[in-house]
Formats: structure tokens, sequence, C-alpha cells
């Protein structure tokens, strides 16, 4: 039977209607086939928000080589360093959310967030584990007249704001453990900014009466017994600070450790964060990181990513009020 020109093509058109989504569905398939499983396209990059050099680069670049060893591929530190840590979270949470860009974040994504300098807050990204905490300690001069804490509180209390202690910058975590302490003391003191590398040194030549820092900062000054640490800033005795008592044991209810982790670009795959969470809590078990970590002032601290992200929110919260209460939540 002939078959017109138009029916022709309205069959042509039938077939073509018709084989169209198999033939979309086997392209997909097959694009998916050519893509290697995670990690195996690799590398992966780790996005430190500090200099290179500085504690957290020199922390994340021993995490790296572990998580390189259980995943069998590369791990990369890249130091993206400026505006509080924003310009390396607004590089990472614009990246593609496959498990390739991550970023070895800390407290700073919600001081940075309620200082104004991000547009977005911890909820850009999916918590993967935290991997250690730090210990904020106050520390005098090794010739100070302080013994301990609750002589330094209560001098600051007969005598408001000539006490000068320093800390690490404006907004800066150890700025925040400052305002704390003084606020749950009920004492005044002159607060002075530093930048980083300042800080220790402006202590040591006089400039200042007390500081807040992190320890690892403090290392060779303490072995040299130049300072004296007169209180860890943290819930309970660290084991490698064992003999600087808390500000809670001295009677002010103050404890905000500095952690450090891993985060990626939210919505990336359960699977891949699930993968990225044992590599990370198989490299925190081994011995050869936790030596490493403590000759650095740091302690292993792993946290799976559900209970990471928890801490992350509880402390989030907790910030924007102490920012909020000196003015600096924007």
């Amino acid at each position: 039977m002939k078959i017109s020109g138009r029916e022709a093509n309205l069959r042509s058109l039938s077939r073509n209607v018709v084989l169209t989504p198999f033939i979309s569905a086997l392209f997909a398939l097959t694009a998916w086939a050519q893509e290697p499983p995670y990690p195996q396209r690799g590398p992966i990059e780790i996005t430190v928000l500090f200099p290179a050099g500085s504690s957290a680069d020199v922390t994340a670049r021993l995490l790296a080589d572990g998580m390189a060893k259980e995943l069998a591929q590369r791990v990369l530190v890249v130091n993206r360093p400026g505006a509080g840590g924003a310009i390396g979270y607004k590089h990472v949470a614009s990246q593609k959310a496959d498990g390739y860009a991550l970023v070895w974040n800390s407290n700073s994504i919600s001081t940075t967030y309620h200082s104004g300098q991000l547009a977005f807050d911890y909820q850009a990204f999916d918590a993967v584990a935290r991997v250690l905490v730090e210990s904020p300690v106050v520390a005098v001069r090794a010739d100070s007249r302080w013994k301990n804490l609750g002589e330094l509180v209560a001098d600051a209390k007969t005598r408001p704001k000539a006490i000068s202690v320093g800390h690490s910058g404006i907004g800066s975590h150890t700025h925040l453990c400052l305002v704390a302490l003084f606020q749950a003391a009920g004492a005044e003191v002159t607060e002075v900014p530093f930048a980083a590398a300042q800080v220790v040194p402006s202590l040591l030549g006089g400039h200042v009466d007390a500081l807040v820092q992190l320890p690892a900062a403090l290392a060779g000054p303490a072995k040299q017994s130049q300072v004296r640490l007169i209180a860890a800033l943290i819930p309970s005795r660290d084991p490698a600070l064992a003999d600087v008592p808390t500000a809670r044991e001295q009677g002010i209810d103050v404890a905000l450790e500095a952690w450090r982790g891993i985060a990626v670009p939210r919505g990336t795959p359960a699977a891949v964060i699930a993968q990225l969470e044992t590599a990370i809590r198989a490299t925190v078990a081994a011995a050869e990181f936790r030596q490493a970590s403590e000759r650095l002032g740091v302690r292993p601290a792993y946290l799976p990513a559900a209970q990471f992200a928890e801490l992350i929110a509880r402390e989030d919260a907790a910030i924007a009020r102490l920012m909020q209460s000196v003015g600096l939540k924007k």
C-alpha cells in the first residue's frame, strides 16, 4: 500500500517522540558510567583560611596527608586567607557539591558572618567532621604579680580599665573569649587588638599586661619560662595543659574552645560525606596524627557529621548573642 508523504512524516515523527526519552536515558546512563566513582577523579582540595605556616595551615596538612592515604587520592591544601576567613568560605561555597572542594572551617564561620563579612552563614555548608580543638588561655609575663586568674580579676575590679589585655583582632575568637571572660567576671579591662603575629611579642615587650591567645603561639615562650598560663577557657582541663586550671575551676563560668573541622558545599551527596567522614576518623585516630597534634599544642577531638552540625548550630547562636552584646553583630 502506498503511503503519502504526509503520512510518512507523521510516522517518522511518532517514532522520534517514542524513542527520544529512551535515547536521552541512554546518554545519561553513558555519562554516569563515564564519571569515575568518588574520589577517583581527584584531587581533593582543602581550602585553609589562614596563611601558610600558621597553626591552621600546619594541622590541615597533617590531616590532608592522612586522608590521602585513607582515600588513595591526592588531597591538596590551598591557602586562601583574608577578611577573617570570608575569602576562603566564599570560594568553597561557590564550588560544585561533589566532595572535591573542602574547607578547613572553624568558629570563624560564625564570627565572619555575624560581623557582616559574609552574606551567608554556616548553613551554606554540610558538616563532615570535627577534627581538633584548641584551648584559649589567659597568659601573663612570668614576672607578673598575678599568680592566678582570681588575682587578675580582683585587680581589674578595683582598677576598671587600668589593665590592658591583648587579643588577635576585633571579632577574632580570642577577642570573643576575652569579652566573655571579663563579662562573666564582672570586671572591665582595656582590650588591645593586634595582628596575630604581634600578640605574644606585645606581652613579652610589656605593651600589654595580659593576653588571651591559643596555646600554639605560646608554646615557645612557655617552655622558656617567659610567660605564665593562668587559665584555660575550656570545659575541663586539657591533658596537654594539665597544670593550667580552667576559668570554671577558678569561679568564672566561661568555656569557648576553638575548633577546626571539615565542611563541604551544601548538597554534597550523603555517600560522599560518609567516605570523607570515615577517612577523617581513621586519620584522627592514628598515633602519628595524635603525636604531631600534641607537639603543635592542639588536641584531636573527632566528631561525626551529625554531632558536628549540631555543635556548629549551637555555637553560632551563642556567638551571635555575644557579638550582639558588644556591638559587633551587623
